[in-house]
């Protein structure tokens, strides 16, 4: 797993994450999750790449958890079970894309 903390002060904007994951050969797909709202026992065939752009979105992968911020970015290893869901009471939209091997 492979985590990059955004540092700049300036969070970049959905375009430019879609533009970045398609400069590494990613088809960048937008999400919007609720508060409340919660995704369990996740597992896929293929690398999760995140990359939170408003919001904040916690993981829990194998009982650790983390908080990804506006800017962060996760890859999630194929067949990682994990769940998420958002932290506090605004909505989290982020940017995802498979990575296949």
């Amino acid at each position: 797993m492979l985590i990059t903390r955004w540092q700049a002060p300036i969070v970049p904007e959905k375009d430019q994450i879609k533009m970045w994951f398609e400069m590494e050969g990613l088809e960048p797909q937008e999400v919007t999750i609720e508060p409340k709202r919660e995704y369990r026992d996740l597992r896929h065939p293929f690398d999760d790449v995140i990359m939170v752009s408003s919001g904040q979105l916690i993981l829990d992968i194998a009982g650790n958890k983390l908080l990804l911020r506006e800017g962060d970015k996760i890859v999630i290893p194929s067949n990682t079970k994990y769940s998420k869901h958002v932290n506090g009471d605004e909505p989290c939209t982020y940017i995802f894309a498979h990575r296949v091997h």
